[in-house]
């Protein structure tokens, strides 16, 4: 399974409202500098993770963005989910499976290694949260000076 990067950029994102987590909001122009992703293709990711309900915005001087739950409680899964749907490595194995989306998915002899291999990334991507990413990252030292 190959990330998008809008995939990938709102991970990061996320990871880095995460590292600010109960400090109040923080600036999309913030995120966008920390993590080097352009602020206008930001805007969009977050927008997404907004109407997902796992951001919520504040207005104002000392406005921003901040999680709409605990890190510990936001999964990678939810987050990939908020900005692709379905994970899936081919179409016929998503998880909102779609009945008729291959002409040979009675006769498939190849559909069942596909869905292991969903079901072993959404295990994956289900069970680490954005608190595991930033607690566990070797990396985190060169964030904190920021």
């Amino acid at each position: 399974m190959k990330l998008s990067t809008r995939e990938q950029y709102g991970v990061r994102a996320m990871v880095e409202l995460a590292r600010f987590y109960g400090q109040g909001p923080l600036p999309l122009a913030e995120v966008s500098r920390l993590q080097n992703i352009s602020l206008a293709y930001l805007e969009q990711i977050v927008a997404s993770l907004r109407e997902a309900g796992l951001v919520v915005s504040t207005r104002g001087a000392h406005g921003g963005y901040h999680l709409a739950r605990e890190p510990q409680a936001i999964t990678v899964g939810d987050v990939l989910r908020a900005l692709e749907g379905p994970i899936a490595p081919v179409v016929c194995a998503s998880e909102i499976r779609q009945p008729g989306c291959c002409e040979r998915e009675k006769v498939c002899l190849t559909r069942p290694v596909w869905e292991k291999v969903r079901d072993s990334i959404v295990a994956a991507l289900d069970s680490t949260t954005l608190a595991d990413l930033i607690n566990t990252n070797p990396q985190k030292e060169r964030y904190d000076k920021h």
